[in-house]
């Protein structure tokens, strides 16, 4: 029997979008008659038979959101998830979320999951997993279907659609040089995300501000792990064998474990020892000291990537020009850091 083509099928044939073919084969007005008939014509030929339930769930909106959040118990991702239901409500959508847990298995299954007509589109950031290993192609298949999504924080070049990230490089650059104009000469660096691309870019700034200090960038004084239980472990005795007087840690593990040990050992803190980290959660005012940190501004990151994947949804525009926004962070001075004089 002969095999019946798909949108997708067709689409990569002619080389245009899976929207487009859609469209054309409704007869919708959004396609010139050419491009109609071409499409028409062409899908008669390969046999093409509509999936009408597949069809009136596409082209349904659904007014829902797809959320996917790599892990609910980082501070920063939860500031993010209410921000973007807090926009999503006021603009009539309701949100679905599923958390990945850092795994590239479960980030693909909830794609499929909600991809079948249940959501509209997707606002998600990237696994651990998939960045470690590389892998987006489940991203670019749902959105060669016609899914739009939109990536924050942890993006891939590869992916062609609307980003919002903030600007980790220069963060780091600041956070660094802020450490540096308090008089600190030492400093090291702690990290447990060196297997995620802000991770990365992180360490690349605390670099570039002790370069553009004149300081010496030891690496003894740098310590990469890609979890949080390695970090641990191979931290523990840091201050013993290093002397140091100031740490900056680019994710929130590595900056309450750095005042933690410090505390155990004796150090005073801001007089012996600085620390300023990265996310500002709600261990940071409660410790004690009082944490220093820089601040992603989350609730703002979500705000933005649900008016972002709404104008996507609501646009007339067959070919949508994918952007990035950067959210400028903010360093917040506590109990942590000596005051600039």
């Amino acid at each position: 029997m002969k095999s019946k083509a798909t949108l997708k099928q067709i689409a990569k044939e002619l080389g245009v979008s899976v929207s487009t073919v859609s469209k054309a084969l409704n007869d919708s007005p959004e396609i010139s008659e050419p491009t109609k008939i071409r499409v028409q014509e062409y899908a008669k030929l390969k046999n093409y038979k509509p999936n009408v339930i597949g069809l009136n769930l596409k082209n349904r909106s659904t007014r829902t959101i797809g959320v996917i959040i790599p892990n609910i118990l980082n501070s920063f991702f939860a500031k993010v998830f209410t921000g973007i239901e807090k926009v999503a409500d006021e603009k009539g959508y309701k949100v679905i979320t599923c958390i990945s847990n850092e795994s590239l298995e479960k980030e693909i299954g909830a794609l499929e999951m909600l991809s079948n007509g249940t959501i509209d589109g997707f606002i998600l950031s990237i696994s651990q997993e998939a960045q470690k290993l590389q892998q987006f192609g489940h991203f670019k298949s749902i959105i060669n279907e016609g899914t739009p999504i939109v990536m924050f924080d942890r993006t891939a070049d590869e992916v062609n659609c609307d980003k919002v990230v903030v600007d980790d490089l220069d963060s780091a650059i600041n956070a660094t040089e802020h450490l540096i104009k308090t008089g600190c000469k030492k400093i090291a660096l702690f990290s447990s995300i060196n297997n995620l691309s802000v991770g990365k870019l992180r360490v690349d700034g605390y670099k570039i501000a002790l370069e553009n200090a004149g300081l010496k960038v030891d690496d003894k004084l740098i310590v990469l792990s890609e979890t949080a239980e390695d970090f641990d472990s191979i931290t523990n005795d840091f201050f013993d064998k290093n002397k140091v007087d100031a740490v900056f840690a680019v994710d929130e593990h590595a900056s309450v474990m750095a005042m933690k040990m410090a505390i155990k050992k004796g150090m005073k803190i801001p007089e012996e020892l600085s620390v300023i980290g990265f996310a500002d959660g709600v261990w940071s005012r409660r410790m004690t000291p009082s944490l220093s940190t820089v601040s992603q501004h989350g609730p703002e990151i979500g705000e933005e990537a649900v008016k972002m994947l709404i104008e996507k949804l609501e646009s007339k525009e067959e070919n949508y020009a994918h952007k990035t926004t950067v959210i400028k962070t903010e360093l917040r001075q506590r109990e942590s850091t000596r005051k600039i004089k």
